[in-house]
């Protein structure tokens, strides 16, 4: 209870700016929690870039100013998931962070990278801009093999891609 008084505290002696930007982040987290998990990475993807205005995307670019907003902004939407009411995982918390400085014109990169330890598969997200990367204060993604080209093909199956593929086979039974 006290840290949570404590942090309202925090909170609320931040700028309006500040707490907006934090609000937006703990939406935004929330939103992609959900959304993985119904229409899968791929779409969810499509639907954040809708909500990144195109007018604003800005190409990379190594200003140090950019890089500074950058990380500011990743630590505002660290800490509104770490005072989350439920757990987001690299993945989320790198996808939402993408979509934050897309949203205010910096040109971030979403990374994706694997490895094999002790006989399992793991994988990791993270954001880089122009190298950087923003959203790990250590380096645990140096442990991983970055994915070079899109993982679209990597999307896990929801219901709405089952009864979108059950749909397609309907409508070919019904044809014939």
């Amino acid at each position: 209870m006290k840290r949570t008084i404590e942090a309202w505290h925090k909170f609320r002696g931040l700028s309006a700016h500040s707490r907006s930007l934090i609000l937006e982040a703990a939406v935004a987290l929330v939103a992609t929690w959900v959304g993985l998990r119904v229409v899968g990475f791929r779409r969810w993807k499509v639907v954040l870039g809708w909500f990144a205005p195109e007018r604003v995307r800005c190409v990379r670019t190594a200003d140090s100013a950019v890089l500074g907003a950058g990380r500011a902004i990743a630590r505002f939407q660290n800490a509104a998931a770490r005072h989350l009411f439920l757990p987001t995982n690299c993945l989320e918390r790198s996808l939402v962070l993408c979509w934050l400085l897309e949203r205010r014109g910096i040109g971030a990169r979403l990374r994706i990278g694997a490895r094999k330890q002790e006989g399992r598969f793991e994988a990791h997200a993270w954001v880089e801009v122009d190298g950087t990367v923003l959203n790990e204060a250590a380096e645990p993604h140096l442990h991983f093999a970055p994915f070079e080209k899109p993982i679209t093909s990597l999307e896990t199956k929801t219901p709405w891609d089952l009864r979108m593929k059950q749909d397609a086979i309907k409508g070919v039974a019904e044809e014939r």
